[in-house]
């Protein structure tokens, strides 16, 4: 029997190890609210309001369970959500017709536009994956379809069925009074009486939502009109200012993918599902497997000739962009830019929190508060500054370097 659910080599972990899930879970569940009757359901059945954390933290468990668990594990996850689902039902106030909560149409919606903002948001914040790739993913999670009720050919298994099934969905999608509360929520969530410590952290949380908002299709954001419209890319879309804030591109995933290797997450991750964590060694899934290879050098990659960072000459400060050599900083030199960085931005916000106790007493509340909340930001900030990745620099992307290395 297979160790996981999802084998280590498989698209699957490659997407699912990858930092900008968090935002994905959110656009999913923004997108997933444009279903009129599968937002009633959530609205009228679901404690998302009440138990925030705690709504995600089961969605993020049952990727988990989905992904990394053993069979048995997540045979006995499904199990108990179809048994959930087949106890709920719900009214449409429009038409006053009883809903069930594991009804096809509406677990099919709720699949696809999960799927599709793993795959939407993952390959923004800079994962490469061809169409190949894509479509592969979509087959194997047609089998994660079957732990809520459905078999394999309900939902698309590729590209291009998923495409057919979003323009056939697309007419029926509309925002509610409820989606749009459920929008704000998501940006700006009311934290319940049991999690008011946390209140002053909320701010920290409204970029995560913002991201997830910025990726969601133009007409949706049109129709939810939430927040402003972000600037137009220099195509004539608005995809630069999403792309712009995760750090898109082959080598600037920095804001998204801290410094860790793959090889950690997934040893994390496998804490969720404990059982795997022993069964990858004695099915020779090592530290030498794939899903800890450098991003660049997948099989995928080279079969669309895409130039494998390993391989770009190398010469002391001289890197190469497009076939033409150019002079830039070395190594070391941008690892001390990165430090004098974070040095700064830390030290502003240890200023900030520093200083607020004498403007306080000196020009009151107002002043010290807008001080303390100014200060909240800048430590992410730092944080990101000091792990940006130079693109042309391949010690960025490689496991035996820099801020990855193992």
């Amino acid at each position: 029997m297979q160790p996981t659910v999802a084998p280590p080599e498989s698209v699957t972990w490659r997407i699912h190890l990858d930092r900008s899930m968090w935002v994905a879970g959110v656009r999913a569940l923004m997108l997933q609210a444009l279903h009129p009757i599968a937002m009633q359901g959530v609205w009228q059945r679901s404690d998302f309001r009440s138990d925030p954390t705690g709504r995600l933290l089961r969605t993020a468990h049952f990727v988990a369970v989905t992904t990394y668990g053993s069979p048995d594990e997540a045979d006995a996850l499904g199990a108990r959500i179809r048994r959930v689902h087949r106890a709920l039902t719900f009214t449409d106030p429009g038409t006053g017709r009883r809903h069930r909560a594991d009804q096809r149409d509406l677990l099919v919606w709720v699949h696809c536009a999960e799927v599709c903002s793993y795959l939407e948001t993952t390959r923004r914040a800079g994962l490469r994956l061809s169409e190949e790739d894509m479509d592969r993913y979509l087959d194997e999670q047609s089998r994660t379809a079957g732990y809520v009720g459905l078999s394999r050919d309900d939902v698309p298994r590729d590209l291009a069925g998923m495409r057919r099934y979003l323009a056939m969905v697309r007419p029926t999608l509309r925002v509610t009074p409820e989606a749009r509360k459920v929008v704000r929520f998501l940006l700006w969530p009311d934290l319940p009486e049991r999690l008011a410590w946390a209140a002053p952290l909320k701010p920290l949380w409204f970029p995560v939502g913002a991201m997830a908002y910025t990726t969601l299709p133009d007409w949706a954001r049109r129709a939810y009109g939430v927040l402003p419209e972000p600037p137009r890319g220099p195509r004539g879309g608005h995809g630069g200012a999403a792309d712009a804030a995760f750090g898109a591109g082959p080598g600037a995933r920095a804001l998204l993918q801290p410094a860790l290797g793959r090889g950690h997450r997934a040893q994390r991750q496998g804490r969720r599902t404990p059982s795997a964590g022993g069964r990858l060694p004695e099915e020779g899934h090592g530290q030498g497997s794939a899903f800890v290879r450098p991003l660049e050098d997948t099989p995928s990659d080279r079969r669309r000739g895409a130039p494998n960072a390993l391989d770009r000459p190398r010469t002391g400060g001289i890197a190469w962009k497009k076939g033409r050599p150019h002079q830039r900083e070395t190594g070391g030199d941008m690892v001390k830019r990165r430090k004098v960085q974070y040095a700064l931005v830390m030290g502003l916000c240890l200023v900030l929190f520093a200083g607020s106790a004498p403007v306080y007493y000196l020009f009151g509340t107002g002043w010290a508060v807008a001080m303390c909340v100014i200060a909240m930001f800048l430590p992410p900030i730092a944080v990101t500054l000091g792990n940006i990745s130079d693109p042309d620099d391949p010690r960025d992307h490689d496991n035996r370097y820099g801020p990855n290395a193992e």
